[in-house]
């Protein structure tokens, strides 16, 4: 008859799952803010999360703390909490992390990724000419996002995904703030079109080296026509 084995574990803190899911949940919605929409700092009102959150102030105090080891967040003494916004200098700089790791992604969905998870890139181009996208600038804005988020997971690549979570709630919002200018759109979805054509060939070293140059292109247009990060 086989021996019951006594685990050494501590009894599960329910607090510490409240601090854990309230920091998965302000995480999320901080990655989906327009954080470069508006001019004045963003502060966050701990009691209102708490209640927004159905939980009680420690552990969003807590999931905060977190967020701001992480760099989502700075506390500022006396002031609050606020959603952390980079810098010009720093936003050029994160681009450049940005493509390369998303163009190490490309490389490795050539040889990880499905046909048909390439194929599914398409859906999220819209139509060649831009004329859509144009017309419907947020919705095109969001698969223009979802699209480079795609390419990281079809790396296929648990550590590459996390380091490219931490880099994405800025690139997001500033990909969603340039779209617009200066007809971007269109030359959006010509490198959109061209980097699947890449993947879905196999063609690793051109499937890499386009999607960095379609950063480095965000990065040229940063540096040359975006003042308000200033």
């Amino acid at each position: 008859m086989a021996a019951v084995a006594r685990l050494d574990v501590q009894p599960i803190d329910a607090q510490h799952s409240f601090k854990i899911r309230a920091f998965a949940a302000l995480k999320q919605a901080i990655m989906a803010m327009d954080i470069y929409g508006a001019k004045e700092e963003l502060r966050l009102d701990e009691r209102r999360l708490a209640e927004d959150l159905g939980v009680s102030r420690t552990p969003i105090r807590e999931a905060l703390a977190l967020l701001e080891q992480e760099g989502f967040v700075r506390s500022v003494p006396r002031r609050g909490v606020f959603v952390v916004r980079k810098t010009k200098a720093e936003i050029l700089d994160m681009i450049l992390v940005w493509a390369a790791v998303e163009s190490m992604a490309a490389r490795l969905a050539t040889e990880r990724a499905s046909d048909e998870d390439l194929r599914s890139l398409r859906g999220l181009v819209g139509n060649p000419d831009g004329a859509d996208a144009r017309a419907h600038l947020d919705e095109y804005s969001e698969s223009n996002i979802a699209f480079h988020q795609r390419i990281i997971q079809l790396a296929g690549s648990e550590l590459l995904s996390k380091t490219a979570d931490n880099l994405f709630i800025h690139m997001r919002a500033i990909r969603r703030k340039t779209i617009g200018e200066r007809d971007r759109v269109a030359r959006s979805i010509v490198d959109h079109m061209a980097i699947i054509s890449a993947l879905e060939a196999r063609d690793a070293e051109l499937a890499e080296r386009l999607v960095r140059e379609h950063s480095l292109n965000l990065a040229r247009h940063v540096a040359t026509n975006v003042d308000y990060l200033d």
